[in-house]
């Protein structure tokens, strides 16, 4: 296994020193460690990944210097774009390394919304006619692997990427984590909400540990999941999926349950939500101020203005909790507010270290979920 400062610091050695991208648990142990070791403006962790693409294009064109993107597979989605039409040899030739966490590496276990991005990960990149090699977890060859990218990267003038395997980075403990001083945890606001709604909300959910807390309070409740759409992968399109509901469904409450991280990796979804939601759609962003699902990376979520923007979008309601008394004060006038509204809800990071994972698939998830309004709304009509 490779230790992440021997890495970051023949990294640093071969002159490697801005890094950009979106956190990635098959990365977490090497984010944690530049987070903590390097200057804020020498690592950005980026809204989502075509823009750190873009923003490690750019410290190219003024430095001339090859940036590091660290992604997760699931996130070459987003960086086609910026890689094609900006990157590509036959546009602007921008050379960079890209890491990328491998997850759903054919013949491993993993969960199934990495299981098609795994098997195509490296047919991908091939497509893009990037380079890549799989990272070695010998640190040797592991040296002479990044040496050799940031060459090829050099004369090629264009992107080469290192592929990462989970597993291939010890542990690395940070020293000064990051906290936060607000007392309610993700779970207690989850909890909150669902014992506070009335019996035929529909619940959208982010991927990661909401959706998962989601699930085990139906468990503990003895309550069926049939209500809640709970989205795996496809991270900062919950808000979007919700608004397709909302637009189906003129008559029916509901609630989009969002995290800070994915809310930033496509803000400009909230506009076009504002625009065109009906009445009856709630959104609620749990705000941790950290990709916590992936390794618990800093995001910028705590510091801007999320009631803000959604003003200045045009959404009706804004609210913002900070704990529980303020949760129970303003939720009611939230949930049943005439208009469109917007809850921010600030948390604590952690989640219980024995959460599950919800024991349907993907598939039975959607088949329950649409038998669920097929049937609710035949009764309504």
């Amino acid at each position: 296994m490779l230790k992440p400062k021997e890495i970051y610091d023949y990294m640093k050695k071969e002159g490697i020193e801005f890094f950009v991208g979106v956190p990635d648990s098959t990365l977490k142990d090497f984010c944690a460690y530049v987070t903590e070791n390097t200057k804020e403006d020498k690592n950005i962790i980026a809204a989502n990944e075509g823009n750190a693409v873009a923003i490690a294009a750019g410290y190219y064109l003024a430095s001339s210097k090859i940036p590091l993107v660290y992604m997760q597979n699931s996130g070459l989605g987003n960086a086609i774009n910026p890689l094609v039409s900006l990157a590509d040899k036959q546009v602007y030739s921008i050379p960079m390394i890209l890491l990328i966490g491998w997850r759903g590496e054919p013949g491993a276990k993993d969960e199934p919304q990495h299981i098609k991005q795994g098997r195509i990960t490296t047919e991908l990149l091939e497509i893009l006619d990037i380079k890549y090699e799989i990272l070695s977890d010998e640190i040797n060859e592991a040296k002479s692997q990044m040496k050799k990218a940031k060459i090829e990267a050099e004369k090629e003038s264009a992107p080469f990427a290192l592929i990462v395997r989970k597993g291939t980075f010890e542990t690395y403990m940070p020293k000064n984590e990051k906290g936060s001083d607000y007392s309610l945890r993700r779970e207690e606001a989850l909890e909150f909400i669902l014992n506070n709604l009335s019996s035929n909300e529909i619940i959208v959910s982010t991927t990661g540990k909401t959706s998962r807390e989601i699930y085990e309070i139906r468990e503990k409740n003895k309550e069926p999941h049939e209500k809640d759409f709970l989205v795996v992968g496809s991270m900062g399109h919950t808000s979007s999926i919700a608004l397709g509901i909302n637009l189906a469904l003129k008559n029916r409450k509901v609630i989009c349950i969002d995290g800070d991280g994915s809310f930033i990796m496509h803000m400009g979804s909230i506009a076009i939500i504002a625009s065109h939601s009906k009445k009856n759609f709630k959104y609620i962003i749990i705000n941790n101020g950290s990709h916590e699902s992936v390794g618990a990376q800093p995001t910028v979520g705590f510091d801007i203005d999320i009631l803000g923007v959604a003003k200045a979008v045009g959404f009706q309601k804004m609210y913002r909790a900070e704990n529980r008394e303020e949760l129970e004060k303003y939720f009611k006038d939230f949930i049943e507010s005439d208009d469109n509204a917007l809850l921010e809800i600030r948390v604590k990071t952690g989640a219980r270290a024995d959460l599950g994972r919800p024991r349907e698939t993907p598939i039975e998830n959607k088949k329950l979920f649409m038998t669920y309004i097929k049937t609710t709304e035949k009764e309504d009509e």
